[in-house]
């Protein structure tokens, strides 16, 4: 483990995919994502897990309260239903950021109509950040270019480890009194 750096789980919510059945590709273009955009130590460990209620709370129940900063969770946010992420959220949460999910949604709106189908939200346990984005490459960069500049400062307000990123690809927004 690097000293200080920030531990970032990536998590891939998928039937299909814990099964070996399909191709990852949610856990891959997250962490793609990341490591293109954070510029500070990180530490990232990718999980693969089933769809359902009970299996995406226990494991982020798990993360979270082993000392995960940040936690990323592609998949079940849709109308399906076996799509349950955001109420396994609900479970495990101790508070609740819509914002995000309000911020991703119209972001993503400029580009495909079904973005209202998205039942995206982000929220705090602990020390933890959650935020779940869809399981698409380019829906998740979309979804994390539009909220990430508030990542690191919600990051430090919770608690959780600093992280810096590269102004270039995006400019994390701290106030100066901070």
């Amino acid at each position: 483990m690097t000293a200080g750096a920030a531990r970032i789980a990536i998590v891939t919510v998928s039937d299909r995919a814990s099964r070996g059945e399909y191709e990852d590709r949610g856990g891959p273009g997250a962490e793609a994502w990341l490591r293109g955009v954070i510029t500070s130590p990180m530490i990232i460990d990718r999980h693969i897990i089933p769809d359902g209620r009970d299996s995406v709370a226990a494991t982020l129940r798990d993360l979270a309260d082993g000392g995960a900063d940040l936690i990323l969770v592609t998949g079940g946010t849709g109308p399906a239903p076996r799509d349950l992420t955001p109420e396994a959220v609900a479970d495990v949460m101790d508070k609740e950021l819509p914002g995000f999910g309000e911020e991703m949604r119209r972001a993503s709106l400029r580009e495909v109509p079904t973005a209202i189908l998205s039942r995206q939200t982000a929220a705090i346990r602990g020390k933890t950040l959650i935020i779940t984005i869809p399981g698409k490459p380019a829906a998740i960069a979309t979804c994390l270019d539009a909220v990430f500049a508030a990542v690191p400062y919600c990051l430090d307000l919770i608690g959780a480890a600093r992280i810096e990123t590269d102004p270039a690809r995006i400019k994390a927004f701290r106030p100066k009194d901070a």
